[in-house]
């Protein structure tokens, strides 16, 4: 079977967020299930694909909104209200769909399509309804804009997450309906999105990685707790700012927390223990430097990569409920409560206690084989029957 996976980035190695973890996870369960794989997409600016021989490149696009400058903000911003799209679909629109139909036609005869997520099957969707398809949802993504406007700081930018909320669900939902099966990143989003039934979707369990790292051995701790996130992303920024506001100011003032990652201006804390260390050449070393590993995800829907991370890696954690969303089998060394002075004291404790590592080789063993099933089910419905194409 020879799939074409259509998303937005093309993966280029660098696994450096959630989404693009995900994406190489999903892509290697597809040819661990004898999957030949073409992926369509946009490139970073200045960085090659991975997998050159594999990947067809619509041309460079830096997507980022924080990084952007306001005239090509804008520009987004009218792509959009005149193409009546979402803002993150509406910055994929700088070639156009005829290129698109170009390109699948020279990635050369294929069986189906995996649209990956809802930008990109949302920017060009006419173009990819002349095959079967599974649509990946790797979000509810109308759930988290309206969570996002509600945390919203201004008046305009509340409005745009409640445009994005309103397309996004009627989109989404049809992108659902028209896909032969449905890849969700975590269980409670089958519901959401409207597909429960077994015969309609699954839940993928996902790893950050094919192969585990060997054991370091003894870590050397250079911090009390380590994050690590792209904090710009808003649901992510929603947790960063429930724990520097409500967990932080409980912690003793020698509690050492490094953050790394790009932060939003605005994005501060007055405890003398928190610094800011931006971006990190490594960030498994890193994260592999602190006593106890914050899991603080508030919003949002979809997995926690770097959830999967710290368990796979066997070190230490707190986490939120939320945090552990779509995870089956949480280690001893990790502590759930979503209080925030209970949070605090239980990195303090794990720090004190010096709560040691557990083996993170059976949970990622668990989490390869429960995702290779859940991909070779998807595999058999796309393979089975036809569905009408809801316009």
């Amino acid at each position: 079977m020879h799939l074409l996976f259509a998303t937005s980035i093309v993966p280029d190695g660098a696994l450096s967020s959630g989404y693009e973890i995900a994406n190489q996870a999903i892509i290697d369960a597809l040819r661990r299930n004898g999957v030949r794989v073409t992926v369509l997409g946009f490139g970073w600016p200045g960085k090659a694909p991975s997998d050159p021989e594999n990947t067809v490149l619509l041309g460079s696009l830096d997507v980022r909104t924080d990084t952007a400058p306001l005239p090509r903000k804008l520009a987004w911003l009218a792509s959009a209200v005149a193409s009546g799209l979402t803002f993150a679909s509406a910055k994929l629109r700088v070639v156009s769909e005829q290129a698109v139909r170009d390109a699948i036609q020279a990635a050369g005869p294929f069986d189906g399509y995996v649209l990956n997520s809802v930008q990109m099957a949302a920017a060009f969707e006419k173009a990819f309804q002349d095959k079967p398809s599974i649509f990946v949802a790797h979000n509810v993504e109308f759930r988290s804009a309206a969570e996002n406007s509600l945390a919203a700081k201004g008046a305009f930018q509340r409005t745009l997450f409640r445009r994005e909320a309103r397309l996004l669900e009627v989109i989404e939902k049809r992108l659902c309906r028209n896909a032969r099966f449905v890849f969700t990143l975590a269980e409670e989003d089958r519901a959401e999105l409207g597909v429960a039934s077994d015969k309609r979707s699954v839940a993928l369990p996902l790893v950050t990685r094919s192969e585990l790292p060997s054991a370091p051995g003894t870590r050397r701790i250079d911090c009390d707790a380590a994050l690590i996130g792209t904090w710009t992303w808003e649901p992510n920024r929603i947790g960063l700012d429930w724990f520097l506001g409500k967990v932080v100011p409980h912690l003793r003032p020698d509690f050492r927390i490094h953050i790394a990652g790009s932060v939003p201006a605005g994005v501060s804390s007055l405890h003398p223990g928190v610094k800011f260390v931006g971006r990190v050449p490594d960030a498994q070393a890193f994260v592999g430097s602190a006593a106890v590993i914050p899991l603080v995800s508030t919003s949002g829907s979809g997995v926690q990569l770097k959830t999967i991370e710290t368990f796979e890696l066997g070190l230490p954690s707190v986490a939120t409920a939320h945090s552990l969303r779509g995870i089956a089998h949480k280690p001893r060394n990790c502590i759930m409560t979503d209080d925030p002075a209970a949070f605090a004291r239980a990195l303090e404790q794990t720090v004190d206690q010096r709560v040691a590592d557990v083996d993170g080789t059976d949970f990622h063993r668990r989490q390869i084989a429960a995702l290779d099933r859940a991909v070779a089910l998807g595999l058999a419905r796309l393979g089975a029957g036809t569905r009408e194409v809801v316009a």
